[in-house]
């Protein structure tokens, strides 16, 4: 016999052993307003399917935890690719990323051809008669030759080339009926937990979405994101130009010595966009109705401050002559700052900006005013007059950088016309392969997670364990405004996750396994294994990559 510790329930049973966590979880009596989806066992990621045979702690999740999510949602996505291979069996099915509260699909039938919208409708009855039928999902871990084999024949050359460029000895591999698919983390144990979701026609492909977070009883709300959508395009067109289109296209092109020309290539590709950008702000500064100000934002980690001062030297190429701040500079002493319901403070909200004052400093400068502009004493907690003096003239730009940028109530006595925004945003392009997406909100933990480790602010630990309320404040602060900015310009490139994984792998071996934050690192570590490691000696100084981990000049 062993013994389970149920997290959930704070309680202890025995099962035999090689017992299943679908099966132990009947034993253990607690609150489940929704179907558990997934556990951590020992803090680690695993399917319900999963059976132990040594005594283990288990905490049992559901759609509202982020590993129950990634479960449905990779489910999903199955569910939806083998509809369409059981329909067109010639058919490639591409997951490119999470959009609009969903999945925007690309489908060609195998003749060259989109589905109609008839077509789509089959699509979808043969998803809701899979769900119906409630098919197992079965797990098949095999040696890795076995599964490039298998994958080789099944013309899955998105799947061969990752595999090949990872070093192990056993992979996973995953069926629905008759149907073989590759997916880096577990997957539901059968099709009939998948009662919502959703399949539309979306801007030349489709849109597969999902149960709401805090709601999973109904759809997430749809939002219409145009501009996030070509800034997706845009990057995807990146990636085309140098050749690459998932994990393993990378992967091979650094074991063939190309990473450092790939680096350059991206690194100009940023700075053309840079220059694109200051280039459409010197126009706007010399129209009719003159620009003044450029608010940048973008969530944490974005590059926000990076981004900032590389813009600063392309304005400055044009002939303009920017000055800037920062909008924490006028955080209100640390005793005013909000909090949240536990008592701690609540540094993402918009109050904590001392808004009234600092909107009355642009006006002031906007007059031509000398304005002293505050410095936040972040050690302190309070904002001090250090004799940092700004005064706008003719010719110049005012450069206003933090989360609440585009917020409207900050500049909202300002004219509309005399502003530019600019929306910092890491939306992933690449994919590990073709059904594999990669969580944009993981390039940016991973980036916060070293920033705050390589400065002595936080452990490893402690940045993961804030980052939920980071999201939750990012949701409600920031993203809300993305689709107001005149331009979005993404901060990620297609080398990041190879240089990174050098820097991160031992900052995320530093987080103990007794705590709940392992499972986040020990993810993490494992989805950075994908990713050939390329050194950072070819990323520039300048680079906003550097940043996080270290040697910028900017």
């Amino acid at each position: 016999m062993i013994k389970i510790f149920c997290v959930n329930t704070q309680t202890t049973e025995e099962f035999e052993e090689g017992t299943s966590l679908i099966d132990m979880l009947p034993k253990f009596k607690f609150e489940q307003p929704y179907p558990i989806l997934s556990a951590k066992v020992n803090n680690v990621s695993q399917g319900l399917k999963y059976r132990a045979f040594n005594s283990r702690q288990v905490e049992f999740l559901d759609y509202r935890s982020y590993l129950g999510r990634s479960v449905y949602c990779n489910s999903l996505c199955f569910l939806l690719f083998k509809a369409i291979k059981d329909i067109y069996p010639n058919s490639k099915v591409v997951i490119k990323r999470p959009i609009s509260k969903g999945y925007f699909c690309s489908v060609d039938k195998g003749d060259g051809t989109q589905l109609t919208e008839e077509q789509l409708e089959e699509v979808r009855k043969r998803m809701r008669h899979l769900v119906d039928k409630d098919i197992p999902f079965r797990r098949y871990e095999v040696r890795q030759e076995e599964a490039i084999e298998l994958f080789t024949k099944l013309g899955y050359e998105d799947k061969v080339k990752l595999l090949r460029s990872v070093n192990d000895v056993y992979v996973n591999y995953y069926a629905l009926g008759s149907t073989i698919d590759y997916y880096y983390d577990a997957l539901l144990s059968s099709t009939g937990y998948m009662k919502v979701w959703s399949l539309t026609m979306y801007r030349g492909g489709l849109l597969l979405r999902v149960p709401d977070r805090h709601h999973p009883e109904e759809l997430a709300p749809f939002f219409e994101q145009p501009k996030t959508f070509d800034v997706f395009a845009e990057t995807s067109k990146w990636n085309k130009i140098m050749g690459l289109s998932n994990v393993g296209d990378v992967n091979l092109e650094c074991a063939r010595g190309e990473a450092s020309d790939l680096i350059k290539v991206a690194e100009a590709l940023q700075e053309k966009k840079i220059v694109q950008i200051a280039e459409e702000i010197n126009r706007r500064v010399h129209s009719e109705t003159p620009v003044k100000i450029v608010l940048i934002t973008g969530p944490s980690s974005s590059g926000k401050s990076t981004f900032c001062k590389r813009l600063s030297i392309q304005l400055k190429a044009c002939g303009l002559h920017p000055i800037s701040f920062s909008t924490d500079d006028y955080f209100v002493n640390r005793l005013d700052t909000p909090k949240l319901p536990d008592g701690s403070y609540d540094f993402d909200n918009f109050d904590t900006v001392d808004h009234e004052y600092l909107q009355n400093d642009i006006i002031r400068l906007m007059k031509g005013e000398t304005v002293e502009v505050p410095e936040y004493n972040f050690k302190t907690g309070i904002r001090e007059m250090n004799g940092k003096k700004l005064k706008l003239e003719e010719g110049m730009v005012l450069l206003v950088e933090g989360i609440h940028a585009l917020n409207p109530k900050l500049t909202d006595r300002l004219p509309e016309s005399c502003k530019y925004r600019v929306f910092i945003n890491t939306i992933t392009s690449i994919s590990l392969d073709d059904h594999n997406c990669i969580p944009t909100s993981d390039n940016r933990l991973l980036r916060r997670i070293m920033r705050d480790y390589n400065k002595g602010a936080f452990t490893a630990r402690e940045s993961i364990a804030n980052w939920p309320n980071v999201r939750r404040a990012e949701v409600k602060w920031i993203y809300r405004f993305q689709e107001n900015a005149d331009v979005m310009f993404n901060s990620t490139y297609i080398l990041e996750f190879a240089v990174l994984r050098s820097h991160a792998e031992q900052i995320l071996m530093t987080v103990p396994k007794n705590c709940p934050e392992y499972s986040d690192a020990h993810r993490l570590q494992k989805f950075l294994n994908y990713f050939t490691p390329v050194s950072d000696k070819d990323i520039p100084s300048t680079s906003l990559i550097r940043s996080f981990i270290g040697g910028s000049n900017l």
